[in-house]
């Protein structure tokens, strides 16, 4: 049995991981999706005051108050920045790290210096629908879902914390020395993630492609669970 920790991506919350968690459980592991503070179910708890460690110590408590020991963490999109500061916080409760279509922060850089205008377009909609400190979510389509899911995933976001895309990593190196590290791209989600995806293969971290768009938990859940399954130990 192995202990999966699932982080989803900016606007979303523990539900677009369902499909992957019940595929998972039905193998017989134990499955973690933490809603990050502020977000889905957890919206009742946004602030001002909420930020990107906010979001590093929900992850890093929910590990050691489960005492949770050699686990998968598996980062989604902004969830990959959560993932990589876990992984540097905590690198001894991990067995394999995994990067699923996700940022991957060098130190000092945060999200919005690989975002492809710098943050400016989710600044100004904070600035104009979020009181200068919330992003409003983006339509559905922005995730490159199926159509299928579209109604589902718009009425399942909410608001997402500005400052956690502006504040920058802060790494000592350690999550880069978890025993194993990979990488998961969405083929056709587009070259915001396919530069992550590169530079994994010059880190020496293993790779995979899946082909579909950015929301793959969504798109390919039975693929996905397969990919995690095989790459579950070091």
């Amino acid at each position: 049995m192995t202990d999966y920790v699932l982080i989803h991506g900016a606007w979303w919350g523990s539900w677009c991981w369902s499909r992957v968690r019940d595929l998972l459980a039905a193998e017989g592991h134990r499955v973690f999706a933490p809603t990050l503070t502020g977000l889905a179910d957890r919206s009742h708890n946004l602030t001002r005051d909420v930020g990107l460690d906010t979001h590093i110590t929900d992850v890093v408590n929910l590990i050691r108050w489960e005492d949770l020991r050699d686990i998968v963490l598996v980062g989604h999109s902004y969830g990959g920045v959560i993932a990589r500061h876990v992984a540097d916080r905590v690198p001894d409760r991990i067995g394999s790290l995994v990067y699923l279509d996700a940022f991957v922060p060098d130190d000092g850089k945060a999200l919005f210096d690989y975002h492809p205008d710098g943050g400016k377009s989710l600044r100004e909609l904070a600035a104009a629908h979020g009181d200068g400190w919330k992003v409003p979510p983006p339509p559905a389509s922005f995730f490159g879902i199926r159509a299928a899911d579209a109604e589902w995933v718009a009425r399942q976001c909410t608001a997402h914390p500005l400052s956690t895309l502006e504040t920058p990593a802060h790494l000592s190196g350690d999550c880069d020395r978890i025993p194993a590290i990979g990488y998961i791209h969405a083929r056709d989600s587009g070259d915001l993630f396919a530069r992550f995806y590169a530079r994994a293969g010059e880190r020496d971290w293993w790779q995979d492609e899946l082909a579909c768009g950015h929301g793959v938990m969504l798109n390919m859940p039975n693929e996905l669970t397969a990919l995690l399954l095989r790459h579950d130990a070091p």
